[in-house]
């Protein structure tokens, strides 16, 4: 064991191992499995290649919506305050869906990421975020690139800080341009850019939810309970991402990120080229 880790109390270091089987062993796919009634291998199948566009449209415009609020109303005390009561919001968003089919996509699914993220800030500000801080309400944005669960990822690319890492820039720009102008609107480049490079994440969790939903037997409880494993899985997330960047203000990235990797060596779930980005920000830290 290193020193680095030793320096870590045991309570945090148990937090950090959860975070860590959550941020590199999503269990996302699982959920719709069970829901979908058919094996894993099945789910990436589902959706038809010609609706990958509207997809990848409807994913875009999500985060947009999502960096909007983010940037303008996520500091505001919200009206919910209970991780339940913005899952039942998304389940009857997603009842809908299931109700009248990929036609709604454009309209649910900026909805739903919409409640996500309100969840997503109350977790945050539980870990001790300061939401007023740019750079700490794009975190918020972030989880929706982390935990795609897709099966044929490179997990030297799909790991936690590699995404953090691939992440790293845009969001750095994209807290100093707010930082200095302010959120002028969805439509900067900046943000858009940065939109776009989570969207490419998002949108792969979002083409296996359409998957499911599009299942005939689904309907409108099916759609509720798929809505509802979706905000599940980013409530675990934006635990575990918020649990990580916690304990980098106590201890230090250095120190945090030398325990998550010992972490993912004796588990045997550390990609060999994790070692190329210990020099990179952390996936909790853009800037």
């Amino acid at each position: 064991m290193s020193i680095l880790q030793l320096d870590i109390a045991s309570d945090d270091r148990a937090a950090l191992e959860e975070a860590v089987a959550v941020l590199e062993q999503p269990n996302w796919i699982t959920r719709l499995a069970g829901l979908a009634g058919k094996p894993v291998e099945l789910i990436g199948n589902l959706t038809p290649n010609a609706i990958s566009g509207l997809v990848a449209r409807a994913s875009q415009k999500a985060l947009l919506a999502a960096l909007r609020l983010a940037m303008t109303t996520l500091t505001v005390k919200p009206l919910w305050r209970s991780e339940l009561l913005h899952k039942v919001a998304a389940a009857g968003s997603g009842a809908v869906g299931g109700t009248f089919g990929l036609a709604t996509l454009p309209v649910e699914l900026p909805i739903s990421t919409t409640l996500i993220l309100r969840s997503i800030a109350e977790i945050a500000r539980h870990q001790g975020e300061d939401l007023s801080d740019p750079e700490a309400a794009l975190a918020c944005v972030q989880v929706f690139a982390l935990g795609s669960g897709k099966e044929d990822v490179n997990p030297a690319e799909s790991s936690y800080f590699a995404v953090g890492a691939a992440l790293a820039q845009s969001m750095a720009e994209a807290a100093r341009f707010i930082a200095e102008h302010g959120f002028v609107g969805q439509g900067a480049p900046i943000m858009i850019r940065l939109a776009s490079e989570i969207a490419t994440r998002f949108g792969i969790v979002v083409s296996q939810k359409v998957a499911v939903q599009a299942v005939p037997v689904i309907g409108a409880l099916g759609g509720a309970a798929v809505n509802a494993a979706f905000m599940d899985h980013y409530q675990d997330l934006a635990r575990a991402h918020f649990t990580v960047r916690r304990l980098e203000r106590i201890y230090g990235r250095a120190v945090v990120r030398q325990a998550y990797d010992n972490i993912q060596e004796r588990a045997g779930t550390r990609p060999a080229s994790n070692k190329a980005l210990a020099g990179l920000p952390s996936a909790g830290r853009g800037v």
